[in-house]
């Protein structure tokens, strides 16, 4: 409970409230306090001002300080303050206290002085010691308290309630997306990838919603890919594997002889089966960022012309004519010759499959900065824009009948973009269904 959200803002709340009144009543009562402070020494100044008076008429009308010893006392009593009046040489004459008369008086303030026009000198000072009193802080609570101490503690009650309902109010309204969204990222966990949250909300929870479905979304698709992949590397393992068991039965059984035609057909599916284990390890070290790249300066001329020479023998099946399209210059470039082949490879055989007899390819290349890029063009059946976005997934084929004939194992546009990127380049696709498509990469200039 203490750790609830709903818990917290209510506390927050009320800490709030209780800041705010708190805060408000002390600059209250230091203002008040100052106040009754200056109020104290205005009538003090008055009162002090009053005796001096009536001990100088006193004075005027004795001419000494004889007798003057009751009338000390009576002031004393109504002021409530210790008056002790010393002669023109100090010595006590009057105490109201009646302990220091006679006395040497040697005072911790100086006092007032009592003095008329025609004497050269004061004829006496008195000093006025107040009596203990409860102070001006008691008394500045005191007087809040009578006054506005009754309304400062039932406003804040009062409050305080109004800060529990808008707390309550307020965390169930912001608490019910963060549920919404905690129990879509449960049932998520648990493997169901269609959630998806609906929150209006314009802020950083409305933020929050739209990344959540966004990641629900790449999580289905990843998933989708996952189940596809497995698919896939079954279908691709199978066909393989079943054509070497009914080899292998059938040697077993003496249905076939182990003449040269059967192994060369079980080296051929045994092929197969190696270069579709060879094409993922090399996939999974790419996209795990640990593919060892061989890099120096290459000439890129030389490895077009190289693959160009992989698949002549294909395209001349297919009656496709392939042409070379090169500036007579070309700056070297800093790859790792083989993998750069075999993404040059990649792309023609595609280009070779998709593209109907009669066709032609055109393989060319560019220099833009540091940077050289090489395309791979088509005349071919061309692709669905729906389909572009996907193309270099794994196992991803436009085709989904998934034979080899067709779409060979889904792998090799894969590895072709891993294999651009692990050399910092970038591979994009242009195509439109019926017209071709122009597959580019690029690749660093060497120094």
């Amino acid at each position: 409970m203490t750790h609830s959200l709903q818990f917290r803002l209510l506390l927050a709340f009320t800490l709030v409230v209780v800041v705010t009144i708190g805060a408000t009543f002390f600059f209250i009562y230091q203002t008040t306090r100052s106040q009754i402070r200056q109020f104290e020494e205005q009538v003090e100044d008055i009162r002090v001002g009053r005796i001096g008076v009536e001990l100088s008429r006193y004075y005027y009308q004795q001419g000494s300080w004889e007798g003057i010893q009751p009338f000390v006392e009576q002031w004393g009593n109504i002021h409530g303050e210790r008056i002790i009046l010393t002669d023109s040489q100090g010595i006590v004459v009057a105490d109201s206290q009646g302990e220091l008369s006679g006395k040497p008086y040697q005072p911790d303030a100086p006092g007032r002085s009592i003095a008329f026009p025609w004497e050269r000198s004061a004829v006496g000072t008195f000093y006025i010691t107040p009596e203990p009193s409860p102070g001006v802080g008691l008394i500045s609570l005191q007087i809040l308290y009578l006054t506005i101490g009754r309304f400062f503690l039932w406003g804040g009650l009062v409050a305080v309630a109004i800060a529990v309902a808008l707390a309550f109010l307020l965390s169930r309204r912001t608490l019910a997306p963060v549920r919404a969204l905690t129990s879509a990222a449960e049932r998520l966990g648990r493997g169901d990838f269609s959630q998806r949250v609906q929150i209006k909300d314009r802020g950083e929870l409305g933020e929050l919603a739209q990344t959540f479905n966004s990641m629900a979304g790449d999580l289905e698709h990843t998933e989708k890919l996952r189940q596809n992949m497995v698919a896939d590397v079954a279908h691709e393992l199978r066909t393989p594997l079943s054509n070497i068991q009914g080899y292998l039965e059938a040697l077993r059984d003496g249905v076939m002889k182990p003449d040269k035609d059967t192994i060369r057909s079980l080296y051929e599916e045994a092929s197969l089966l190696s270069r579709l284990v060879d094409d993922l390890q090399e996939l999974s070290l790419a996209e795990a960022g640990e593919l060892k790249l061989v890099l120096q300066a290459e000439d890129i001329g030389e490895l077009i012309r190289q693959a160009v020479a992989a698949v002549e023998a294909k395209k001349r099946a297919k009656e496709v004519s392939l042409a070379v399209e090169l500036p007579e210059k070309l700056p070297l470039v800093n790859v790792d010759s083989r993998r750069i082949g075999e993404v040059l490879r990649n792309l023609l055989e595609n280009a070779v499959d998709h593209t109907g007899k009669k066709g032609s390819i055109t393989v060319a290349a560019r220099q833009r900065d540091s940077w050289l890029e090489v395309s791979v063009a088509d005349t071919g059946e061309g692709i669905p824009a729906e389909e572009l976005p996907n193309i270099f997934e794994r196992f991803y084929r436009v085709d989904k009948s998934r034979t080899r004939a067709t779409g060979g194992s889904g792998l090799g546009l894969t590895i072709a973009k891993r294999l651009v990127e692990a050399h910092g380049g970038r591979i994009e696709v242009q195509s439109q269904p019926g017209k071709g498509s122009h597959f580019a990469f690029t690749v660093p200039v060497a120094e």
